[in-house]
């Protein structure tokens, strides 16, 4: 998803959910802070065990965060979107990145440097409190997602999770009243922390239950109301 060339840093600031409060001249003062940068798709934007030197909101393009195990097996922990921040975690503690982030498209990023931020921060315990309740929101996102992998088999999970994208950029309406997502067989292997071919024999089954179809990078959905069943499944 794009964004209108024509917006101001100011505007930009404004359209997050940290910073939409604050007054103009205060957004004006965040903005001279705030840099904007380009990336190409598929490039990295930090390593795990870097040192984190900032916060980043997504302007336009996507971003995905994981890791990956010493045998190259990767697992994707979230997907960040136009308008969400990412590396909040490290513009608190400045310790080092604790998962990869690599871009999904063509990105923008608004990027908040630490040794800038820091100090706005303390006179705007507002901004304080709810980067602190977005750290919460992950935090719990991250404990759903642990409990998904103890209790729901690999079918339900990628059920859960298509409902989910369903909802995101990676989601887009048909001519015929389906959902669209914009995904490969791989990249929703690395989400559900198993293989592509794992993913490809759990979507042939629902194909045959007539809840899905598929084409080349892409999973259609025919009803979320169909999928969510699958859910309720013992």
């Amino acid at each position: 998803m794009g964004r209108p060339k024509d917006l101001s840093v100011r505007a930009l600031l404004r359209e997050h959910v940290l910073l939409r409060d604050l007054a103009e001249d205060e957004l004006d003062k965040l903005g001279k802070l705030a840099k904007v940068r380009a990336y190409d798709a598929g490039q990295t934007i930090f390593m795990k065990g870097d040192k984190a030197r900032g916060m980043m909101v997504v302007l336009s393009g996507g971003v995905r965060i994981g890791a990956s195990s010493p045998e190259g097996k990767e697992v994707v922990l979230n997907t960040i979107h136009p308008g969400e921040v990412f590396g909040e975690i490290g513009l608190i503690d400045g310790v080092v990145r604790t998962a990869d982030a690599v871009t999904m498209d063509a990105t923008e990023l608004l990027v908040l440097e630490r040794r800038d931020f820091l100090p706005y921060l303390e006179n705007h315990p507002d901004i304080c409190i709810r980067l602190l309740q977005l750290m919460c929101k992950r935090i719990r996102t991250t404990s759903e997602q642990l409990e998904d992998f103890s209790f729901l088999d690999l079918r339900r999970r990628i059920a859960k999770r298509l409902c989910y994208l369903a909802s995101t950029d990676y989601a887009e309406a048909d001519d015929n009243g389906g959902v669209v997502i914009r995904i490969t067989q791989q990249d929703l292997g690395a989400m559900m922390g198993t293989t592509r071919e794992a993913v490809n024999k759990q979507l042939r089954i629902m194909i045959d239950d007539g809840l899905i179809e598929q084409q080349r990078g892409a999973i259609i959905l025919h009803g979320l109301d169909k999928l969510e069943t699958v859910l309720a499944e013992i």
